[in-house]
């Protein structure tokens, strides 16, 4: 059986943010979102989560990476501020200086942050991969691991890296990983999938759409994640970042009736986060 979770990324970030990922999240068209708990609007995206019920986990946050705009720590650890106390604005930063002390404080502050604003988080994620090792190879899955194992939440971390278009010179690091989840107790996906951020060169609607839909016929048996950051493309985000057409570009592609109808044709069948975490919790 083919598995899909559809995560919109970023949700509290921005009200352009909330505005896109809400009305997808009403509409039924993705499975989950995940909040950025430091970030100004995160009080408005968990109180509309609350209100309808609907299936979102904390995007731990240790990056700050807009030029124009950006946040800081729930707490005080200095390894995670640069110079002007705000988050590092790379993962290549984070790993190189972050105390992993420093980041399993932070991570539960900020889940701590979500749940006394109201929700009920249904898994966790992580912004700009800053805990994975990507950068330098110097990984907080010993941090986050705990965390999710101490609350109760699935993580996203993929068992393979197929279809990821990585070197599989590196698919033992993500078995590696994996064997750490599964001895932490924490559930995660078979397969995490995703396409570009930015817009590339000639790209259109049209174009990203179809890129979409193959993507979506290559599923695999299992659980996978596609995850998206659908964003109203509005003033307030052309003054925040400069890939605001991309970000219009996904808050279409999934309500569009062609894809649609790809993942009706292909009988995929869509599951949220909160499935994965009922697995964990009945353990």
């Amino acid at each position: 059986m083919r598995q899909l979770i559809i995560n919109a990324d970023d949700y509290g970030m921005c009200r352009a943010a909330n505005t896109g990922i809400t009305s997808l999240l009403e509409a039924g068209a993705i499975s989950s979102a995940t909040v950025m708990t430091p970030c100004p609007w995160a009080p408005d995206a968990i109180a509309t989560a609350s209100r309808g019920g609907y299936d979102v986990g904390v995007h731990l946050t240790l990056t700050s990476e807009w030029e124009g705009y950006r946040w800081s720590p729930l707490t005080t650890g200095t390894t995670l501020r640069d110079a002007a106390g705000y988050f590092h604005a790379d993962s290549k930063s984070v790993e190189e200086q972050a105390d992993p002390e420093d980041v399993r404080v932070e991570l539960i502050a900020q889940l701590d942050r979500a749940i006394a604003l109201g929700l009920d988080p249904s898994h966790a994620d992580n912004h700009m991969g800053s805990l994975y090792g990507l950068a330098t190879g110097r990984d907080f899955l010993t941090e986050a691991l705990g965390v999710c194992a101490a609350y109760g939440l699935p993580f996203r971390l993929p068992r393979t890296l197929d279809g990821m278009g990585l070197p599989p010179e590196l698919e033992p690091f993500a078995e590696a990983a994996a064997a750490r989840a599964d001895a932490a107790g924490v559930v995660i996906l078979d397969r995490l999938w995703t396409l570009s951020f930015h817009q590339k060169e000639g790209e259109t609607y049209e174009s990203f759409k179809a890129e979409m839909i193959e993507l979506i016929r290559a599923l695999r048996p299992g659980v996978t994640e596609i995850y998206i950051h659908p964003f109203e493309d509005t003033d307030e985000l052309r003054h925040i970042m400069p890939h605001h057409a991309k970000r219009a570009m996904e808050l279409r592609v999934f309500t569009d009736p062609e894809v649609r109808r790809a993942l009706a044709e292909e009988e995929i069948t869509l599951i949220g986060w909160r499935d994965l975490r009922d697995r964990q919790r009945a353990r």
